[in-house]
């Protein structure tokens, strides 16, 4: 992973998780090549699938000129109980992660009375 490929490492992305993508906000240009953003390319995605739904997803960042690592992305999702898990870490891409509820009603809302 390189830090003098972007402007912030690892920015906070708040709910946003990608799961394919770049943030290209967040892209100066290539550290190795002076490449700019057009350069981008995803290399290496892999998944992996678990019995309960789990699923990860992995690639990396490469300067499509130079071959250059610009960063390693993981994306997680997994269920949990009445919940949908969704986190990414990546230092272009960011941190996020998100959490919605699977029922009709979200039960941390509690019940809404009228």
């Amino acid at each position: 992973m390189c830090k003098e490929c972007v402007k912030d490492s690892f920015p906070e992305r708040n709910t946003t998780c990608l799961e394919n993508g770049s943030y290209w906000m967040n892209f100066t240009h290539c550290a190795k090549c002076q490449a700019g953003k057009d350069t981008i390319k995803i290399t290496e995605r892999s998944e992996e699938h678990g019995d309960e739904g789990d699923e990860m997803i992995k690639y990396k960042h490469i300067c499509e000129r130079c071959g250059h690592v610009i960063a390693d992305h993981e994306y997680t999702f997994c269920v949990s109980e009445d919940f949908q898990e969704y986190q990414m870490f990546c230092l272009l891409c960011g941190r996020g992660e998100d959490t919605r509820s699977i029922l009709p009603n979200d039960p941390r809302f509690g019940a809404t009375i009228f």
